[in-house]
C-alpha cells in the first residue's frame, strides 16, 4: 500500500490545470491592478489652488449638519469650491471602489472557468500519454509484442516518446524471439539424451539373461529419469512462459516438505545431522514438479553446506497472505553482505568457491527463479552461531 503522502500528491493532470488557473489568476490580478491605477489617475480631480482640506471639511460639516442649504448659513466662494470638489471626490472614490468590487468578483468568475477550461485542455494535452499507458498496459497483460503505439501527431516530445517506446517493443520483441529459439533448441538437446537412456534402460531390462538386481537398477534409474523428464518439462515451461508459471495446482507445502525430507534422510543419516521438522498446514497453488524442486534445494543446500554432526530445520506455515517454507541449517559463519550474492548463478561462498563436491552454485538462484515465477518472495539472513535461515513465501490459497 502506498504512503499516504505519495497518495496525497496531485497527478500531472491536476498540476497543470493549477498552472494554467494560476498564470491566468496572476495575469487577471495585474490587469485589473492597471486599470484601477489608471482609472485612478485619470478621473481623480485636480484641487483648486487656495481650496485647503479644512475648508473643505467646514464646507462638508456644513452640509451635514444641515442637510440642505439654509437661509442663516452663507457659503463663501472657497467653501462652495470645496464643497463641490468634495462630492467629486466621493464620486470618483465610488467609481473605484465600484471597479476594484465588481473586477473582483468578475476576475473570480473567470478563473473558476478557467480552471475548468484547464483541466480539460490538460486532459487534450495528456491523451497521447494516456494512449502509450494503454499500450504498455496491453502489451503487459497480453505479452503481445507486436503492437505498437504508431503516433502520428507532430513532430513534439510526446511523438519523439512514442517513437522510443516503439523501438524498445521492438527490440524486446527480437530479444523474446531469440529467447523462444534458444528455449526451443535447448528442450531439444535436453530431451533427446534422456529419451536415449531410457531406451537404453529399456533393452537392458528386457534383455532375456537380465538378472533381479539388473532389473531393480532399470526401474530405478527410470524412475530417476522420469523425474528428470518432467523437471526439464517444468523447468523449459518456465522458461517459455516469461518467468510466470502457466498451469498450476492446488498443493500443500507441508506435503512437499515432508517428501523432501523423506527423500534426504539417507544423505542427513551419512553426514550425521539432525533434522527437526514443524510441518504446519501452507495450502499454495503451483507447479508441483518446480515447488518440490525450490524445497529439494534448499534441503540440499542446508545438508551440503552444513557441518558433520550439525542440525537441520524445516517448517511451513501459514500467514494471512503466504504460504510459507523455512529452511534454517548449521554451518559456517555467512556474511551479512554476502548473502545476497548466493541468490547469483555460480556463487558460492568465499571458503567453497574452489570446492566443486557441493554443487555449482544454481541453487538459490533457481530457488529465486521458481519463488519469482509464483509470485513469491525469497530472503536469507544469517543465523546466529553459523549457517543461513531462508524464508520464501508463496501466495496463500484459499
Amino acid at each position: 500500500m502506498r504512503p499516504l503522502a505519495q497518495r496525497l500528491q496531485p497527478t500531472i493532470r491536476v498540476r497543470l490545470t493549477l498552472v494554467y488557473g494560476g498564470l491566468f489568476l496572476v495575469g487577471g490580478i495585474v490587469l485589473l491592478t492597471l486599470t484601477y491605477l489608471l482609472a485612478k489617475n485619470n478621473i481623480q480631480p485636480d484641487r483648486p489652488a487656495g481650496v485647503t482640506a479644512v475648508q473643505i471639511e467646514s464646507g462638508a460639516s456644513a452640509k451635514a449638519i444641515s442637510g440642505r442649504p439654509t437661509p442663516d448659513i452663507v457659503y463663501t466662494a472657497k467653501q462652495t469650491k470645496g464643497m463641490l470638489l468634495k462630492a467629486r471626490e466621493d464620486s470618483a472614490q465610488q467609481t473605484l471602489d465600484s471597479l476594484l468590487t465588481q473586477g473582483g468578483i468578475a476576475l473570480a468568475v473567470v478563473g473558476a472557468a478557467a480552471l475548468g477550461l484547464g483541466w480539460f485542455f490538460a486532459d487534450r494535452a495528456l491523451r497521447p500519454v494516456h494512449r502509450i499507458t494503454e499500450t504498455a498496459r496491453r502489451v503487459a497483460h497480453s505479452r503481445n509484442l507486436t503492437e505498437r503505439i504508431a503516433y502520428t501527431g507532430p513532430r513534439d516530445d510526446v511523438k519523439e516518446l512514442a517513437d522510443t517506446f516503439d523501438m524498445m517493443l521492438e527490440r524486446l520483441a527480437r530479444a523474446f524471439e531469440g529467447q523462444r529459439r534458444f528455449v526451443d533448441n535447448a528442450s531439444h538437446e535436453l530431451r533427446t539424451p534422456l529419451a536415449i537412456n531410457r531406451t537404453l534402460i529399456d533393452v537392458a531390462v528386457r534383455r532375456p539373461g537380465a538378472g533381479e538386481d539388473v532389473r531393480r537398477l532399470g526401474e530405478s534409474l527410470l524412475i530417476v529419469g522420469d523425474r528428470h523428464e518432467r523437471l526439464i518439462e517444468g523447468l523449459l515451461t518456465l522458461a517459455g512462459s516469461e518467468n510466470s508459471v502457466v498451469d498450476t495446482s492446488p498443493l500443500d507445502l507441508a506435503d512437499v516438505g515432508a517428501h523432501v525430507l523423506d527423500q534426504a534422510k539417507a544423505e542427513t543419516d551419512g553426514r550425521g545431522l539432525t533434522v527437526r521438522r514443524a510441518l504446519d498446514r501452507a495450502p499454495t497453488e503451483g507447479d508441483p514438479v518446480l515447488v518440490e524442486r525450490l524445497v529439494q534445494n534448499l534441503v540440499e543446500n542446508a545438508t551440503r553446506y552444513n557441518v558433520d554432526g550439525g542440525g537441520v530445520w524445516l517448517s511451513t506455515r501459514r500467514s494471512a497472505r503466504f504460504a510459507e517454507v523455512v529452511v534454517a541449517n548449521t554451518g559456517p559463519v555467512v556474511p551479512a553482505y554476502e548473502v545476497e550474492t548466493l541468490f547469483e548463478p555460480f556463487r558460492r561462498l568465499r571458503s567453497d568457491r574452489l570446492r566443486s563436491d557441493r554443487g555449482t552454485g544454481l541453487g538459490l538462484s533457481i530457488v529465486r527463479a521458481i519463488a519469482t515465477a509464483h509470485g513469491g518472495t525469497v530472503t536469507a539472513v544469517p543465523r546466529e552461531g553459523g549457517g543461513l535461515v531462508v524464508t520464501v513465501r508463496l501466495p496463500s490459497a484459499g
